[in-house]
């Protein structure tokens, strides 16, 4: 046999413990367990860690793979599926790295020879691991092991210096959760088999966490203590307890050739819930842009998949326990909803939480929002439009880090007739956290409002690739809208108030600017029809009654648009 086929491999050999005894009790019985075991927990796990099964026999399997660490994680993740299993199996493990053969799909060599003479030693539902293993898991396992010194192996020679890993650490003390959202970022799986992509994972896991805490509203676990849970199989709702967080979000990383995919899912604490899961694939070409890339998307996904769990989790809570925290995510939804009722429900549920809480910048926040939605929507009771610009100067005044807080400031200074201020405390918002959806979806309108819808588009663009599902979808595609119609890109603009109002069919503003477009299209027949539309969400919508947001050529053209398809004067 050549020495070309010889190569270094990870090897776990496993055997059931107590085995033969079972058999003669059961066995039929024991056969189908042992047959489900290998079926439902251990080829899976490791087809997960990058491995195969190579041998069975009556009593165990041994299992290959292309590193020492990889079959040392899916060692522990065999063990921790089999403690929660009870089917009254358990197995001893023993893991080697060493030279390996190829005999058609078998493997023979030293690396299969050592770990079937460490699997003995293991104690029951335990792992034994030999001093290069151990050495090769040192900085990405957290383990604790005992040293068992150099033992002898039955017809191994040289001697290995033997290690049981403790997989029975006491569990941290349970921490109780913060008043905001809490997550951990936990270290992602390399499932590549290359050491180089550890680096990779740990960097993107960096800089989604970074991105994550800057968002203000998250309680996020600092990255050095999350990655003490790096290597094995991990109990998020242990790490949830020990940690005192609601959510934890964990991915993986696989590379095939030039390509890389990460992984990541977000995860209820408490109850394993999935709340969130997707893919993302590169090019290593480039392999930091890729990285800014990815953390761009996640941070983007998962803002919006939180906000909807935490507004979930706030609902079903029972109305005598509200505190301010859980009245503004009352308040979220009906305020979404851009119906009359919904932000009339909206400004009591938050002017409820500012009763409890008088200086909740983010209930302030939306509640500015609220009363100017109310103004553009012509729902308003006097003194909103004060009121709104009240609270937007409480904001600043307080000095907040908080970009959602800055954004709702922003707006009302825009309303205020401030826009040089607003562009600035968007700009400090943007610094803040760069991947926000929402402070770029008003920056998009900050320019449109400024008269420079070319700045206005990138801004749009970014904010609905950054979260392609948020709630606040509609009036992105809208602003887009707006900044191509300025433009005189009109048929692109209809296209994008389309869209628009399929996505937020309550707000008035979108039919109005839809109106606008299908009349500079010549298209006076729709035209007559989105008219109809809009009056039908407000019977009492009248052009003089406009606001002149933009620059006047615009509002003229408006105008003249809408009276033309027939909106009352």
């Amino acid at each position: 046999m050549s020495e070309a086929t010889r190569r270094l491999a990870g090897i776990l050999a496993a055997d059931v413990v107590g085995y033969s005894a079972m058999i003669g009790a059961d066995e039929p019985g024991t056969l189908a367990r042992v047959r489900a075991l290998r079926a439902d927990v251990v080829e899976p796990l490791a087809a997960a860690h990058e491995g195969r099964v190579f041998k069975t026999t009556g009593d165990g399997f041994l299992a290959a793979f292309a590193s020492a660490v990889q079959a040392l994680r899916c060692a522990i993740a065999i063990q921790d599926a089999l403690r929660s299993r009870g089917d009254g199996l358990r197995l001893r493990i023993g893991v080697h790295q060493g030279e390996v053969v190829p005999e058609g799909n078998d493997l023979l060599g030293d690396g299969v020879i050592v770990a079937a003479r460490l699997e003995p030693l293991a104690e029951p539902g335990g792992i034994c691991i030999s001093a290069r293993v151990c050495e090769d898991a040192a900085g990405k396992l957290a383990l604790e092991v005992d040293d068992l010194g150099t033992p002898e192996l039955k017809n191994i020679t040289q001697p290995v210096r033997v290690f049981r890993v403790r997989l029975d650490a006491p569990e941290r003390p349970a921490l109780p959760l913060p008043e905001r959202p809490s997550l951990a970022v936990l270290p992602f799986q390399n499932m590549s088999g290359d050491p180089e992509q550890e680096y990779f994972a740990d960097g993107v896991v960096e800089d989604i966490t970074t991105a994550l805490s800057r968002t203000g509203w998250l309680f996020v676990i600092a990255r050095n203590t999350a990655f003490t849970y790096k290597g094995g199989a991990v109990d998020v709702r242990r790490v949830g307890r020990e940690l005192g967080v609601r959510y934890v979000l964990e991915g993986g990383v696989r590379r095939a050739g030039r390509r890389v995919r990460i992984t990541g899912q977000l995860i209820e604490a408490a109850t394993g819930g999935h709340i969130w899961a997707d893919r993302f694939d590169g090019d290593l070409a480039d392999i930091f842009d890729l990285q800014d890339r990815i953390t761009e998307s996640v941070v983007g996904a998962i803002e919006p998949s939180l906000r909807r769990a935490e507004i979930a989790r706030a609902a079903a809570k029972p109305t005598d326990s509200l505190d301010a925290y859980d009245l503004y995510l009352r308040a979220l939804p009906q305020y979404l909803a851009f119906t009359k009722a919904g932000l009339d429900v909206a400004v009591a549920l938050l002017r409820q939480a500012l009763e409890i809480d008088p200086g909740y910048l983010r209930a302030k926040g939306v509640l500015a929002m609220v009363y100017n939605m109310r103004v553009d929507q012509k729902w308003n009771e006097s003194g909103d439009r004060e009121a709104a610009i009240t609270l937007g100067r409480e904001i600043l005044a307080a000095d907040t880090d908080d970009p959602d807080a800055l954004r709702h400031a922003a707006q009302t200074l825009f309303y205020d007739g401030d826009h040089v201020a607003a562009l600035s405390v968007l700009d400090r918002a943007l610094r803040l956290h760069p991947n926000s959806a929402q402070v770029l979806f008003f920056r998009g309108y900050a320019n449109n409002f400024a008269n420079n819808p070319d700045a206005a588009i990138p801004c749009f663009e970014r904010a609905i690739r950054v979260s392609p599902l948020d709630s606040e979808i509609g009036g992105m595609y809208g602003g887009l809208g707006i900044a191509h119609l300025m433009l005189g890109h009109d048929a692109q603009a209809l296209s994008l108030f389309q869209r628009a109002v399929h996505e937020a069919p309550n707000l008035q503003w979108i039919h109005r600017y839809l109106i606008h477009a299908l009349v500079r299209l010549g298209r006076d027949v729709e035209a007559r029809a989105a008219v109809a539309r809009l009056l039908e969400i407000n019977p009492g919508h009248r052009v003089g009654a406009l606001s002149k947001s933009f620059n006047s050529q615009f509002n003229e053209d408006r105008h003249q648009a809408l009276l033309a398809a027939g909106l009352p004067e």
